[in-house]
């Protein structure tokens, strides 16, 4: 009985690993766990590990539906909200045994990853959080950087032409317009996630509130805001500071909505002044 439920557990966590196409290496035995954000998937990451497999042990993957995800495991009742991308990181955090993560989450995984740390704190010691928003749409008292009827618009298109949405959405998020080739890379990367699976993502991330989640976190996080971001503004990164207990914000010269793709060297120098 003992050896059935084992080579069971094995099987399960053989299947997260394939579902989630994890990838598992470095040199070091403190995990860190890269989070990618909506529309994107682990390749986005390519400039910032190298800089820490030497003393990490390295975790990347893609949520299901996106990068080379299994796409046949998207329910969308999980997610139906981010508490099912959550419950992704959760599940790789159990799979491979890890504890004390580094999570280091883009845009809509910075919240991905601050939920999964109120549910399980053990798996985790410290946040990285790269132009994180709690939520998206302006509010009484509250700036998001979109009103609800810029987002229904967005939904919209995305359903009308999704290839014209990508297109359109590429230069706006990742800004930089003397780098083109970071805004192709972008636009094919939106255009090769299932139209469908995108649509409901980008509805879970853009409608999302988690502002009465952030006192919930008693986890250690950086806040990288990047200047001139259309997407998760100043006046959001700034309410996470005021907001999200023992965190630290750094405003970076990096412009737009990636650094880690625009400016990875001065995400990686702001990411282990943190760590040190």
């Amino acid at each position: 009985m003992i050896t059935a439920i084992f080579i069971g557990m094995m099987q399960l966590d053989g299947d997260i690993i394939k579902r989630n196409n994890v990838r598992d290496f470095g040199r070091g035995s403190r995990p860190m766990v890269f989070a990618h954000g909506f529309g994107c998937g682990q390749q986005m990451w390519r400039y910032i590990w190298p800089a820490f497999e030497n003393d990490f042990r390295i975790i990347l993957f893609d949520y299901v539906g996106s990068g080379n995800s299994d796409t046949s495991a998207y329910n969308q009742e999980r997610y139906g909200s981010l508490t099912g991308y959550a419950q992704d990181v959760l599940d790789i955090c159990r799979a491979l045994n890890l504890k004390d993560i580094v999570f280091v989450g883009h845009s809509v995984s910075g919240m991905i990853g601050l939920l999964a740390s109120i549910k399980q704190p053990e798996f985790f010691e410290s946040l990285v959080l790269i132009g994180p928003s709690a939520r998206y749409i302006n509010d009484d008292g509250y700036v998001g950087g979109f009103e609800k009827t810029d987002i229904d618009e967005l939904l919209s298109t995305m359903e009308k032409n999704y290839i014209g949405w990508a297109n359109f959405l590429a230069p706006v998020v990742m800004q930089n317009v003397d780098r083109p080739e970071l805004v192709d890379e972008l636009a094919e990367s939106f255009c090769s996630t299932d139209p469908l699976i995108a649509r409901q993502f980008a509805q879970v991330t853009f409608l999302s509130d988690n502002r009465k989640d952030l006192h919930k976190v008693r986890h250690p996080s950086l806040i990288l805001q990047c200047s001139q971001d259309l997407i998760a503004p100043n006046e959001v990164g700034q309410y996470l500071q005021d907001h999200l207990p023992n965190s630290t914000q750094r405003v970076m010269q990096a412009t737009g909505h990636c650094p880690h793709l625009s400016s990875p060297e001065e995400t990686i120098g702001l990411m282990k002044e943190f760590l040190a």
